[in-house]
């Protein structure tokens, strides 16, 4: 997608005429796992009588006026703050079908267990009965799972326990729930998120539209080559150990049930720190094509430290009269 000179922000749905007539800034922060989509705007509520219910969902598309825009999904407001001089109005929104009132009681703690099952059939069960249409990626689909225990804690947060241990991601998109390999989340129409190229001007000064900062974290505590997982063999009473990869190694604590769930977890916790053992931060111009769980290509005119194929964490994208259309990155390395 080619970029633009003149950026656009559409909005549809409930209170639309309201919020493209009136809207000052807004931001838009899209992350990866069990966080969902945020949108914060600012509206000139100067000569409007009462305050607007905005109540419905609103629909979202950003892009710019020369290449097209992209669509960002729907959205519920779950925030109004009014400010007196100037005249304004703060809203707070949130991926649909989030909301405030969690009819599904989606945060509500529960106790239950499960198994013998798979960890797509586990995935789908969580997440039907809340209203989402779940989507599982085949490298998840047959993960078995014998036995686990969800106590005392909401499907929200077992769900994200979950997808943690096999290095998994979740990810609420609309009406959708996606269970995926990071960076290997797709779109809204199933297609792969498309891989997004950022290139370095040779003139890259503040100031300038198409200026480009960034910063390489790199975090020695992810400095492990290889992963042990510990399994109990109820039959033969004893202890086993699953070792993936090569010296140093990370232990992990927690205990599996058999030697295909623990090599499984092993193997996802090897590929999980492989990417956290680096971590970039990018502020660059707005691309409506970044989103979280993307894969981003840095270029040759990147310096050779930073060259090559990152997996997005987080995006917030901004537009605001001042600074214009600007977009935020966060991304961990690949380990491939």
């Amino acid at each position: 997608m080619t970029q633009g000179f003149t950026p656009v922000v559409e909005f549809y749905g409930a209170n639309a005429a309201l919020l493209n007539q009136r809207l000052m800034h807004w931001s838009h922060t899209d992350a990866a796992g069990i966080q969902t989509d945020r949108l914060e705007l600012t509206l000139n509520t100067e000569g409007l009588e009462g305050l607007p219910s905005l109540s419905g969902k609103i629909g979202m598309r950003v892009g710019y006026q020369e290449s097209g825009l992209v669509e960002k999904g729907e959205f519920v407001i779950t925030q109004r703050t009014p400010v007196l001089f100037p005249m304004r109005l703060m809203i707070v929104a949130t991926a649909a079908p989030f909301s405030a009132a969690d009819s599904s009681h989606y945060r509500q703690r529960r106790s239950a267990s499960y198994g013998p099952t798979t960890l797509g059939a586990l995935f789908r069960q969580l997440v039907s009965r809340h209203g989402y249409s779940p989507r599982v990626a085949p490298a998840l689909e047959g993960i078995p799972i014998p036995h686990i225990d969800q106590s005392n804690e909401s499907d929200m947060a077992f769900i994200t326990r979950l997808a943690n241990r096999y290095s998994a991601i979740t990810k609420p998109i609309n009406e959708l729930y996606v269970l995926a390999e990071a960076g290997k989340v797709h779109s809204l129409s199933g297609q792969p998120l498309p891989e997004v190229t950022l290139s370095v001007t040779q003139d890259n000064r503040p100031g300038d539209q198409a200026f480009i900062t960034a910063r390489l974290d790199e975090q020695s505590r992810s400095k492990y080559m290889g992963c042990r997982v510990t399994w109990w063999d109820a039959a033969g009473g004893k202890q086993h150990v699953v070792q993936v990869g090569i010296a140093p190694f990370k232990t992990l604590r927690q205990r599996c049930q058999n030697e295909a769930e623990a090599r499984a977890v092993a193997e996802g916790e090897l590929r999980r720190v492989g990417r956290e053992g680096l971590k970039l931060q990018i502020d660059c111009p707005g691309n409506p094509l970044l989103a979280a769980e993307g894969l981003l290509l840095l270029d040759q005119s990147w310096p050779s430290y930073m060259q090559g194929r990152w997996s997005i964490t987080q995006v917030t994208h901004v537009g605001d009269p001042t600074t214009g259309y600007r977009s935020s990155i966060v991304a961990g390395g690949l380990s491939i």
